[in-house]
C-alpha cells in the first residue's frame, strides 16, 4: 500500500501543469519576449478511490506551483518552478498517511525553433530538469537530478489554436526501493484546443496519455480536461478547470485554479 501510495505522489509531480497555460496540461511554443517576465500560482486539489477486498481507499492530495518565466531572446525562455504539496491517505475510514511539504524545483528552457507565419505553425523544444529539493521518502520527489524533453507544436487560426505535446522523461531516484518498483524511462503525450469565446473569455479542452510509472503493468493513465481562460487585462489571466481520469490508474477527479500575470 505505501508503496503504491508513493507512486501516485510522483505521479501527481510528473503530471502537473506547472508551466502550460493553465489549466491545460498541454503546453504552446508561446514565448514571453526578450527581458520579459511571467509570473504563475497554480493550485491543484485531486482525489481518487478505490475498492480493494472490500476495503475502500481514499487518497486526496494537492499542489500549489509558483513558476517564474523569463524571456533570455525573442524565441528561448527559461522557467523555473517550486511546487508545494500536501497528501493524505485512507484506508477503511482509517488514516494510514497525511503529510505535506515541498516538491522538486522544476528549470526548463523553451527555444521556439520553427515558426511558419504564412500557416500559422510553430514548433519548440523545452528540455528540462528536476532538481530534488523534496523529501523523497515522502514522495515529495525522486531526490536524485531527472530530466527529459519535450517537443511542442502550436497551430494557429483566427478562432483559437491547437496544441500538441509529446515528450520523455529519465527518473534518478533516491530510494533504493524506488528502483524496484517505479519505472525510470516516462513518455507522454497529449492534444488540446483553444477557441476564442469573446475578447477575454477563451474555453480549452485537453486530453492527454502518460507512462504507467509502476513496474506492475498496468494500464496507462489516460485523462480528459475542460476550462476556462478569462483574460481581466492583456497581461493578467484568471484560468479554472476540472481534469477527469478515463481510466482506473488515473486519478478520479482534480479542479485546476490559478492566475497568470505578465510584465
Amino acid at each position: 500500500m505505501i508503496i503504491k501510495f508513493s507512486a501516485m505522489l510522483l505521479a501527481l509531480l510528473w503530471s502537473a501543469p506547472a508551466f502550460a497555460a493553465h489549466p491545460l496540461v498541454t503546453d504552446d511554443t508561446g514565448t514571453q519576449g526578450t527581458g520579459k517576465f511571467q509570473m504563475e500560482l497554480n493550485v491543484e486539489s485531486s482525489r481518487d478511490e478505490e475498492n480493494e477486498a472490500g476495503i475502500t481507499q481514499k487518497e486526496t492530495g494537492g499542489i500549489v506551483t509558483a513558476a517564474l518565466t523569463y524571456g533570455i531572446v525573442e524565441n528561448v525562455d527559461i522557467i523555473v518552478g517550486l511546487p508545494w504539496q500536501w497528501n493524505t491517505l485512507k484506508e477503511g475510514g482509517n488514516m494510514i498517511s497525511n503529510d505535506k511539504g515541498i516538491g522538486d524545483t522544476s528549470v526548463d528552457v523553451k527555444w521556439r525553433f520553427l515558426e511558419c507565419k504564412d500557416h500559422e505553425l510553430s514548433l519548440a523544444l523545452k528540455p528540462g530538469l528536476t532538481i530534488p529539493t523534496g523529501n523523497a521518502a515522502k514522495g515529495f520527489g525522486n531526490g536524485k537530478i531527472s530530466g527529459g524533453m519535450m517537443l511542442i507544436a502550436t497551430k494557429e487560426w483566427q478562432h483559437g489554436a491547437v496544441h500538441c505535446n509529446v515528450g520523455y522523461t529519465h527518473n534518478s531516484y533516491g530510494q533504493d526501493h524506488d528502483y524496484e518498483t517505479l519505472k525510470q524511462d516516462l513518455w507522454h503525450a497529449s492534444l488540446a484546443t483553444e477557441i476564442k469565446m469573446t475578447a477575454k473569455l477563451r474555453s480549452v479542452a485537453d486530453v492527454g496519455l502518460d507512462s504507467n510509472n509502476e513496474k506492475t503493468p498496468d494500464t496507462n493513465p489516460v485523462y480528459i480536461l475542460g476550462g476556462l481562460i478569462y483574460s481581466v487585462t492583456e497581461n493578467f489571466d484568471l484560468d479554472v478547470g476540472v481534469k477527469a481520469g478515463m481510466n482506473h490508474t488515473e486519478r478520479d477527479r482534480t479542479v485546476l485554479a490559478g492566475f497568470t500575470a505578465r510584465f
